[in-house]
């Protein structure tokens, strides 16, 4: 997003870079949206179980900026903070994760400025999700705004222990005791082998399902082949 563009002069120019952020979001939710209609009709399957999204508020973007030594302003809050705009999605499995993360990357319209890929290397917290920075453009009347929006994807066990994670250290303002950090590692840990293990039952289950399939098609081949042969006596045709 051109800096230049939006003089900082108050309520009109905090509106506009509002609009824009929140416009990002409208587009790219449905961009995703579409992308699951489409797998689901070409592959039987939806690969995300929900969508969230989030503008940050002026209090939480100020507080950012002031904890990061960074000018309240809106030329600044442009320029540092990345995640105003969110995306959130959820999904059944790892593997689903790294599949969106690849249709999005597809999009001819969506630039991926970052990627931090947390589940190859989880916080020392125990966090765990992957994260996309893209720039979506934004067509307004008299011009066009490339805007940042951040995505997150994660699984449903993933997504659990981060809501978790973040009222804990809410309501202990960053400080948590010891005790607590540790056990939340150990959850971590036993959310990442509850996502393997379902990750494995579902490929067992595809598995099966395909051998079932071709069974099922083997088995009516055998049968068509044998109603089109009919033995009379010692005469053999086919009909």
């Amino acid at each position: 997003m051109d800096m230049g563009m939006f003089p900082d002069d108050g309520v009109n120019s905090w509106n506009t870079v509002m609009l824009l952020y929140e416009s990002a979001i409208k587009k790219f939710r449905t961009k995703v949206e579409i992308l699951n209609d489409e797998f689901q009709q070409v592959h039987q399957y939806n690969p995300i179980e929900y969508i969230k999204t989030r503008v940050k508020t002026p209090e939480s973007i100020v507080k950012k900026l002031k904890k990061n030594g960074y000018e309240v302003s809106i030329p600044s809050m442009i320029e540092h903070c990345n995640d105003i705009a969110g995306v959130r999605i959820v999904c059944s499995f790892t593997s689903d994760i790294y599949q969106i993360a690849e249709m999005i990357g597809r999009q001819t319209d969506v630039t991926v400025v970052s990627i931090k890929d947390y589940i190859q290397n989880p916080k020392v917290s125990g966090y765990k999700s992957y994260h996309m920075l893209v720039t979506i453009p934004i067509y307004l009347s008299d011009k066009t705004v490339d805007t940042k929006v951040e995505i997150q994807i994660r699984t449903i066990g993933m997504d659990f222990w981060a809501s978790l994670e973040h009222k804990i250290y809410y309501k202990f303002e960053g400080n948590a005791p010891d005790y607590i950090s540790r056990d939340l590692r150990e959850c971590s840990e036993i959310v990442s082998m509850m996502d393997t293990k379902m990750l494995q039952l579902n490929n067992a289950i595809m598995q099966t399902k395909l051998e079932e399939e071709e069974k099922q098609r083997e088995e009516k081949r055998h049968i068509n082949g044998w109603q089109g042969t009919v033995v009379e006596g010692n005469t053999q045709y086919t009909n």
